[in-house]
């Protein structure tokens, strides 16, 4: 098998599975466990996955992104965590926009259900969960809904978002690093991101340690730009320390 097929079924198997596992993939494709490991350093260097000790795991890009399915039932104890933490960064906050995506989605069913609030999102899913709250004034904004995601895009949600005035957002990217910020796979999600940040007094970034020293697509913002970070804890303190120094607060849950 040549190197370059060899490395595609490698990429193939990992964005399959989420994960791709130096000694299961070297006993399939018959090849030594060393061979892949260069195979997986030379997908890491062209910026495709992300080594793990004994794999990777596939980075999303233009080309390539999961979808809701694959997030809901990835790293949910440590997601469950950090929805927590993130509910608890409310403060008097009265208005709160909700990105799309798993995690946010539990940070929106962590809220305080006997508080008045009113959220904003582009989610189906969330806003399906909070239409059944009763403290809860919807917004959901409207446009392209996503299939991948069941988001909507495009210019009637960033509309909407540019006139409002929101005491906090809480975001999610598909990869977030100190050089290139937090970054999505496709434009017209950064769009509505973008859009909610500007709109947002208050912007607290929620994800798994998977997501850190990722760049994927389209940057839509810089870390500079959040009030808090908030990740589970197998993200290393000397890693969240050198994020703090850009200005957030780091909350390792």
């Amino acid at each position: 098998m040549r190197a370059d097929e060899r490395k595609r079924r490698i990429l193939a198997r990992a964005r399959a599975d989420g994960r791709v596992d130096v000694a299961e993939i070297a006993a399939e494709l018959e090849v030594a466990q060393e061979t892949v490991r260069r195979d997986l350093r030379l997908l890491d260097e062209h910026g495709l996955v992300r080594r793990t000790h004994g794999g990777a795991f596939p980075v999303e890009s233009a080309g390539f992104e999961t979808g809701l399915k694959f997030r809901s039932a990835s790293m949910v104890p440590e997601k469950r965590r950090i929805a927590r933490a993130a509910a608890d960064r409310l403060g008097d906050a009265e208005t709160v926009f909700v990105d799309e995506g798993y995690t946010p989605q539990l940070v929106a069913e962590s809220l305080p259900a006997g508080r008045p609030l009113t959220v904003i999102t582009a989610s189906l899913p969330t806003a399906a969960v909070l239409s059944e709250v009763p403290s809860v004034n919807v917004l959901l904004l409207g446009g392209r809904v996503r299939g991948r995601t069941l988001a909507t895009v495009d210019h009637w949600a960033t509309r909407m978002l540019s006139e409002m005035v929101i005491d906090l957002a809480y975001i999610g990217a598909n990869g977030i690093s100190r050089e290139h910020g937090l970054t999505t796979p496709d434009p017209a999600v950064g769009a509505v991101k973008a859009q909610a940040l500007a709109a947002a007094r208050r912007k607290v970034f929620v994800g798994v340690h998977t997501k850190f020293g990722v760049a994927s697509f389209h940057r839509f913002a810089t870390v500079s730009d959040l009030e808090a970070i908030v990740t589970d804890s197998v993200l290393p303190a000397g890693e969240a320390h050198r994020y703090a120094l850009l200005g957030p607060k780091v909350v390792r849950a």
